[in-house]
């Protein structure tokens, strides 16, 4: 049996409905954010921990109404790059913290993880 090649494999579109309930609630709180940050997220075990729950902040802009993803009112739907990228540090970090999730139009654009030196980085 041959085996996929690791970019193949990255490739593969990943589905919400394929998500742990953690995982899920990330993404739709992104969405329900729409704009903003999401602060303190802890992370065990490769999984969001909401439990204490995280800090968010909302950029809301009052001279527009807030149009909301299209995805929200849909129970499953292909999950955009910057999610399962997202979804791919949580895999690699396993245990630790994000700092910061900044959120645009719904979808995690840029994170900042808090990382330990190690003997090897030094």
């Amino acid at each position: 049996m041959k085996q996929q090649s690791p970019a193949a494999t990255s490739k593969r579109v990943r589905r919400l409905a394929e998500l742990s309930a953690p995982r899920q609630a990330l993404v739709r709180l992104c969405q329900s954010i729409d704009y903003g940050q999401i602060l303190d997220l802890q992370v065990c075990n490769r999984e969001p921990v909401f439990n204490p729950p995280p800090t968010l902040l909302l950029d809301i802009k009052l001279d527009t109404d807030p149009s909301g993803r299209p995805e929200s009112e849909l129970a499953d739907f292909a999950l955009c790059d910057e999610v399962c990228r997202l979804l791919d540090r949580l895999d690699q970090m396993q245990t630790g913290r994000i700092q910061r999730i900044e959120v645009r139009a719904g979808i995690p654009r840029r994170v900042l993880i808090e990382a330990k030196l190690t003997e090897a980085a030094r």
